[in-house]
């Protein structure tokens, strides 16, 4: 077992100031199992037949990681998953899933007391991956911290795509390239790890640590961990070979039920879909009371310039919030949309208006739409799949002060139904694909008189109140982030509808057809 330090622990002065070089598999994630994330570059940048392909040659992988001579064994077989999963695939395509996708399942497998240590270090943190760097760079700078990623790199073409094959690769290229960020005599204050490979490394720090205890000096002067707020990528669960098969034997017949329910919702009642949804497989939980349809007579106001509907103010989790609100109300209920696909819009049930980002427009479209009956609105402005809610727009506040908020919220298993990078058109297919989906709606009392701008409240004051009680509602965070700030880190652009397609290597139409013919292929 390698040797641990035995000397006193350092003052929280002295160890915030201290250096720090960690592995990252194994140590500062709780597995050591890089195979996932390769399935995740395979799926996501390439799609299904090159994840069935990684998956068949599992078995393969697994028996070179046990056979002799260790080191040697799972570096070859990390080479083998790296050149499966990447060969021929676009640079561009690579970077934007280990920039939207990867961050999301390595935050979730962070050991909290490999945190500890990590994070109470100030100085110099460096990480060690086994993986490209390509796929870790991201996450280890933006969420750990980190200031160095030493591994190994893909190799790319002259025209931009991976060749499969890594350079700088092994335990003497790391050993070499940790102690050239420490010039001179200078070494690494404390080294984290486990595996053969941070063997290279643990020798040349000071101290040494195999699994960082829980001690109350980490966990005081740790800072908090970054969480992922905005991810992409269609798979909600890490998939390992397990859940890798599972998802390849539900998808035919995850395709099956999806179109069987989506047909059934077409054709009955509106209003029948919550009581009908647990014969196939979902369902509609509703908490609070169901505002009545405000009735023409009531709707006058002194000034007698009130528009007649009601305006209801939603959580946005996903495109279906609108439709799954009306389905609870059983009555009309007019959209309120931006960059939804023209499929999604024929097959909504209820009726939909886009947004031309125009305010005066916009405005005047929402009151019109108002006078003729209820409408739902998203004032983040995009989906969030995380506990956060994003900054509320302030028009609806503007239009109306009969104003009744809603906490959406959703359940799936095995696809998320939102996308920044492919076909939103997808969206509702995968919702419906997942075995059990399960949707959430939460009324809260219609805003007080007081509450609203009749009463003299700015919009602003207005918007941040009901983004504020919709997140004590659903357990939520407020956030100051926009739609900008989620597409600029999901697709490289601003989320507009004429924005140009992220730096993905290709044209948008290019991307639908590869998520169509993806879907087809399932």
């Amino acid at each position: 077992m390698m040797p641990t330090s035995s000397a006193a622990p350092a003052s929280p002065r002295a160890r915030r100031s201290r250096s720090v070089v960690a592995e990252l598999e194994g140590a500062l994630l709780r597995s050591a199992d890089t195979f996932p994330y390769f399935m995740l570059v395979a799926f996501e940048a390439s799609g299904l037949p090159r994840f069935v392909l990684l998956l068949a040659l599992w078995p393969l992988l697994r028996l070179l990681e046990l056979g002799a001579g260790p080191g040697r064994r799972r570096d070859l077989a990390l080479r083998a998953a790296a050149f499966v999963a990447t060969v021929g695939v676009p640079r561009a395509e690579v970077e934007a899933v280990s920039r939207a996708v990867l961050p999301k399942f390595m935050a979730d497998d962070v050991d909290p007391a490999a945190w500890a240590a990590f994070g109470s270090c100030e100085g110099k943190r460096v990480v060690v991956t086994r993986m490209p760097r390509v796929m870790v760079e991201r996450f280890a700078k933006e969420h750990l911290g980190a200031h160095e990623v030493v591994g190994c790199d893909l190799e790319y073409s002259r025209l931009r795509r991976s060749t499969g094959l890594l350079k700088g690769a092994g335990r003497e290229a790391v050993a070499t390239l940790v102690r050239a960020l420490f010039a001179g005599d200078d070494r690494p204050d404390l080294g984290i790890g486990g595996s053969e490979m941070a063997r290279s490394f643990l020798t040349f720090c000071q101290e040494q640590q195999l699994r960082p205890p829980f001690t109350a000096d980490h966990e005081t002067n740790a800072p908090p961990f970054r969480p992922v707020i905005f991810h992409d990528g269609r798979l909600v669960c890490r998939p390992t070979p397990f859940m890798s098969l599972v998802i390849l034997l539900w998808l035919p017949l995850g395709v099956l039920v999806a179109f069987v329910r989506i047909a059934v919702g077409l054709m009955v009642p509106i209003w029948t879909i919550p009581y009908i949804a647990p014969v196939f497989g979902g369902a509609v939980i509703i908490h609070g009371r169901t505002p009545p349809p405000v009735r023409l007579s009531d709707a006058a106001t002194d000034d007698g310039g009130s528009p007649s509907g009601v305006l209801f103010v939603c959580t946005h989790r996903t495109l279906m919030d609108p439709v799954v609100l009306a389905t609870v109300l059983g009555r009309r209920v007019a959209a309120v949309t931006y960059s939804i696909s023209r499929l999604s819009e024929i097959l909504s049930p209820i009726p939909t208006m886009r947004l031309t980002r125009d305010r005066d427009v916009d405005a005047a479209r929402m009151r019109a739409e108002l006078a003729r009956g209820d409408v739902a609105v998203c004032p983040e402005g995009t989906t969030c799949r995380e506990p956060f809610l994003l900054r509320f727009s302030k028009l609806f506040a503007e239009l109306s002060d009969r104003i009744v908020p809603v906490a959406m919220n959703y359940r799936v298993g095995l696809f998320h139904p939102t996308t920044a990078r492919g076909w939103k058109a997808m969206d509702p297919i995968f919702f419906f694909m997942n075995p059990r989906p399960v949707y959430e709606v939460t009324f809260l009392n219609q805003l007080p008189a007081e509450a609203t701008c009749a009463a003299g409240k700015s919009p602003v004051d207005v918007a941040n109140y009901v983004q504020r009680i919709l997140a004590a509602t659903l357990g939520f965070e407020c956030t100051t982030l926009t739609r900008k700030d989620k597409y600029t880190v999901l697709a490289g652009n601003d989320g507009s509808v004429n924005a140009k397609p992220a730096a993905a290597g290709k044209p948008a139409w290019q991307s639908r057809v590869k998520e169509v013919l993806g879907f087809l292929l399932h």
